[in-house]
């Protein structure tokens, strides 16, 4: 007989099918409630050692043991014509098959019972795990400051009418590939793109960005020829490592774009191999006017987030977006910039924001095109680290919140330069507030002149509680990347270290609307817990043009005006993006609880799924507030 009839024979192979299923079942069932009692991690860690040291001896016990009428022996004292085994396989059978009906009904409970409503629409998919399925992971190569790169934006020295385009999205491309490779350090777009047009020193640009290698370039087209030239300089002494011309045509411009970016990477002394090629290649359009449709798109995202008019210059840059996804279907960076359009929609209408141009089928169908845009790209994510982010992403703007923490955490533990859009709305006033700025630190170095990433920063440090570090953080973001929202988390900061004195002249010199500076001193006089002057401030803020009540919630939630605080707060809650309105409430607040759960019941049944405590902490002290 041979072995492995042998071990039929002896039901091990069914004991070890047995066990298995049964193990899967205890542990969904322990995870499940440890989750709900909110046991630390290492409960569950234990459980699963227990379990694999058990099937071990599952296996010995099943092959040097019997069971017969007069109960265990050991095999060998069994006689063969007395034994029982095939009585002994067709209970264990039965109850495989019966642990794999627990198996279904475990999971229908997970998908149906246990997910909040609405959490699922279609087709947006979180998965129910926290844990993804790693796309393409990155080997575990450090990259080093001396192998740091930035690579600037390439001049276009011909005059056509897309050919300014066309070199930035060459200079994209080649970015993007670079940035695959982990023993790179590679500056990000936006702060390289910053030097565009101006002519400062290479060893100037390299020190503002902190790099010791700098690419640069130019493009030249005319007709369907091609001049592209590149070089490779190490910004402490001037010295190309690498230089080239290409003399092609427009057909072969992806084909010259992934020459250089290996070449360049050979030069800095990467190892390449045909799994780095490929994700290099996978970053990329790869299609000419694909990425020029994505330059002229970023400009009109890039300018909605800054003075123009958001919503409807939102809607021009999602017209280039979707030439991008017509000819590159899924794109992941085109389709989550495009869900923008309908993220601001939908929580303008919830906080009760005044916009333009927004009709109520606007309203009705935005969050229909946000879903299918994040979940589309979630669907085609090129890598473990760009999943994650955008299951971060998806869990927030879904309202399907179970798993994010854990999402949070391993985000926190990767050393990629991007950021989730929607990781702080929990990762700081609920989670581990110094982990993720210290993870931001990591964004700063990679994109420094980026503002938004010193603003993310300064508030991190603020939440961990460190709010002389927030306050020297957001001086300096204001030095090298002024503007966007500096001034807030400069206004806070001062609150926060109590300099009052200060933050009323910052009020009047960095805040351009009159209905920022009135909030801006109705929460200074509450956070001094001086409540005289509040009334004649109020009086005024609701008699601005730019009143809203997404304002109103926040001063007056500061001033301890519960009751109005929680009568917006039950308003907010009933609209269809209300959960996650309202966590940003609670991340822009920065006052702790800034409404009573239990009058925001749609709110509370999402939140439930976190794992998180409620009420957040308050970094800012708000002595008018009693709750």
């Amino acid at each position: 007989m041979s072995f492995f009839e042998e071990l039929k024979r002896r039901n091990v192979v069914r004991v070890a099918v047995a066990y298995i299923v049964a193990s899967w079942v205890l542990l969904q069932v322990a995870d499940l409630v440890l989750d709900a009692i909110k046991a630390p991690d290492w409960v569950i860690q234990s459980m699963l050692l227990f379990v694999v040291l058990g099937f071990i001896a599952a296996m010995i016990i099943a092959w040097a043991y019997e069971m017969t009428p007069e109960g265990l022996k050991r095999e060998s004292e069994v006689d063969r014509s007395q034994s029982i085994t095939n009585e002994t396989a067709a209970r264990l059978d039965r109850i495989t098959i019966a642990l794999l009906v627990a198996v279904v009904a475990i999971i229908a409970v997970e998908r149906f019972v246990l997910a909040p409503p609405g959490a699922d629409p279609a087709p947006a998919q979180v998965q129910e795990s926290a844990e993804p399925t790693p796309v393409n992971p990155a080997p575990a190569v450090q990259a080093t400051q001396e192998n740091s790169v930035a690579v600037l934006p390439f001049v276009a020295m011909s005059s056509g009418e897309d050919d300014e385009y066309f070199a930035d999205g060459l200079t994209e491309e080649i970015l993007n590939s670079l940035a695959q490779l982990p023993e790179l350090l590679v500056t990000a777009r936006t702060s390289s793109f910053s030097f565009k047009g101006q002519d400062v020193p290479v060893t100037e640009i390299a020190e503002k960005l902190g790099v010791r290698h700098i690419v640069e370039g130019s493009v030249r087209r005319s007709g369907e020829r091609l001049r592209v030239t590149a070089q490779l300089v190490r910004a402490a002494d001037g010295f190309h490592l690498w230089s080239e011309n290409y003399d092609s045509t427009s057909e072969d411009t992806i084909q010259v774009q992934e020459d250089i970016a290996e070449k360049i990477a050979l030069a800095m002394d990467v190892v390449m191999d045909e799994q780095k090629r490929e994700a290099m290649r996978d970053a990329g359009l790869r299609d000419v006017e694909a990425f020029i449709a994505m330059q002229k798109a970023r400009e009109l995202y890039q300018r909605a987030h800054g003075d123009a008019e958001q919503i409807p210059t939102l809607r021009a840059a999602n017209g280039y977006y979707e030439q991008v996804l017509e000819r590159v279907p899924g794109y992941p960076p085109a389709l989550l910039e495009h869900s923008d359009l309908y993220v601001h929609i939908l929580n303008d209408d919830a906080l009760g924001i005044p916009t333009t141009g927004v009709t109520e089928d606007d309203i009705a169908t935005a969050k229909d095109f946000m879903l299918t845009d994040v979940s589309t790209a979630l669907e085609n994510a090129r890598n473990f680290t760009e999943q994650n982010q955008l299951e971060i992403d998806l869990s927030f703007l879904s309202g399907n919140w179970r798993g994010i923490e854990q999402r949070i955490q391993r985000y926190n533990e990767s050393d990629h330069c991007d950021k989730p859009t929607w990781s702080p709305q929990f990762a700081l006033p609920f989670g581990n507030a110094q982990a993720y700025a210290e993870r931001i630190q990591q964004v700063v170095e990679c994109d420094p002149l980026t503002t938004s990433n010193w603003f993310e920063l300064s508030r991190a440090w603020l939440w961990a509680g460190d709010s002389e570090r927030a306050l020297e953080v957001v001086r300096r973001g204001m030095e090298v990347a002024p503007g966007g929202w500096l001034p807030y988390a400069h206004n806070w900061a001062l609150m926060a270290t109590r300099r009052f004195e200060e933050q009323n002249t910052a009020i009047e010199t960095e805040f351009r609307f009159e209905s920022d500076r009135l909030v801006g001193h109705i929460s200074r006089l509450a956070a001094m817990g001086d409540p005289a002057g509040i009334p004649a401030l109020l009086e005024r803020f609701r008699n601005d043009e730019d009143y809203n009540d997404y304002q109103l919630q926040l001063v007056s939630a500061r001033i301890g005006d519960r009751e109005t605080a929680n009568r917006i707060a039950a308003g907010v809650d009933q609209h269809i993006q209300g959960s996650q309105a309202l966590a940003l409430l609670i991340y822009w607040c920065k006052c702790g609880a800034p409404f009573d759960i239990e009058v925001t019941p749609a709110f509370a049944e999402a939140f439930e799924q976190t794992g998180y405590d409620w009420p957040p902490p308050s970094p800012i002290q708000w002595p008018l507030k009693d709750w």
